[in-house]
């Protein structure tokens, strides 16, 4: 970890905090893909060595994961991940539906041409991610891709919500499709997309996109398992002793 300049305190709040918001992506990541499993409590020392960072930033990143419902704290042992239903993916599917296809239609045409480069290199990193079955690095770069489209909207309304749906989705199938080598196929469609974007076929993009969540609701999502939050525990590691309030947990 890097060591803070003494000099500047806003230098150090910067990287602390851009600590924290890292630690918070790769957990998000890690829960979306399945890499982190429903049902299951973490400490945090066990993700802090996983990370190769401190407990602390990573029991700040789970509190705001907590507060996005993501994980749910547990007394003196850490936080567990939260269930998703198969009701709640029908859901939160449906509102993707609803907001993302007709917005990449309608962004299409306002993208720069500078940007295609950028956009594309964003778009081979999903790419390069699903070849070497890296699913935590694959969830959060497929996470950056589609923000960064939506982002054009100029709606940052909008571009949040669509994280949350994100956030809130569990693709529990992505193992077995990098294992069989699907992924790649469902990567590369973000290289289809962005040939329509630069083609100008806003409706060809926005037909593609349609697809492409379909995905996560297909099999992608895999077993989900019933109920959101059951209550029923494994651990992950060792208990996190430091509690459940704000401070510890």
């Amino acid at each position: 970890m890097t060591t803070p300049n003494s000099s500047s305190n806003f230098t150090v709040l910067k990287k602390r905090e851009n600590l924290r918001e890292s630690v918070a992506h790769a957990l998000r990541a890690a829960i979306v893909s399945g890499e982190m499993e429903p049902g299951v409590v973490y400490s945090a020392p066990t993700l802090s060595a996983r990370f190769g960072v401190s407990a602390t930033p990573v029991r700040e990143a789970m509190l705001d994961l907590v507060r996005e419902g993501m994980v749910a704290s547990v007394p003196n042992k850490g936080f567990r991940v939260t269930k998703i239903s198969e009701a709640d993916l029908d859901h939160i599917t449906e509102l993707r539906l609803l907001i993302e296809p007709p917005t990449i239609r309608r962004v299409s045409p306002l993208i720069p041409a500078a940007d295609f480069p950028r956009l594309r290199r964003l778009a081979d990193e999903i790419v390069d991610a699903a070849e070497q079955a890296d699913l935590i690095r694959y969830t959060e770069a497929d996470r950056r891709f589609h923000l960064t489209l939506l982002a054009y909207s100029g709606n940052p309304r909008l571009v949040d919500t669509i994280s949350q749906l994100r956030s809130q989705t569990r693709l529990l199938g992505l193992a077995s499709l990098a294992g069989s080598g699907e992924l790649r196929d469902s990567a590369e469609e973000h290289l289809r997309l962005m040939d329509l974007i630069q083609a100008g076929d806003g409706a060809g993009a926005e037909e593609l996109m349609r697809r492409h969540i379909g995905h996560v609701r297909g099999k992608w999502a895999g077993d989900a398992g019933s109920g959101k939050d059951t209550g029923d525990e494994r651990d992950a590691g060792g208990g996190d002793s430091a509690g459940s309030t704000g401070r510890g947990s």
